[in-house]
């Protein structure tokens, strides 16, 4: 594998790592705060689309 399509798998685990602690933890500890849990989701939105494409680009590689 080169580097490029490692750089590919590492950002795609480290993205699906931080939508997991976001689902798990980050919503639910800021519970009573909106603002916060609008940013979250938001965060939460952007990773996971973000993990889509990355998806694409390994599919593309192989």
């Amino acid at each position: 594998m080169n580097n490029h399509l490692y750089n590919l798998y590492s950002q795609l685990v480290q993205d699906r790592r931080s939508i997991y602690r976001i689902q798990k933890f980050y919503l639910r500890d800021a519970r009573g705060c909106k603002k916060c849990q609008d940013f979250w989701k938001k965060i939460l939105k952007e990773k996971e689309a973000n993990t889509q494409v990355i998806l694409q680009l390994i599919k593309n590689h192989k």
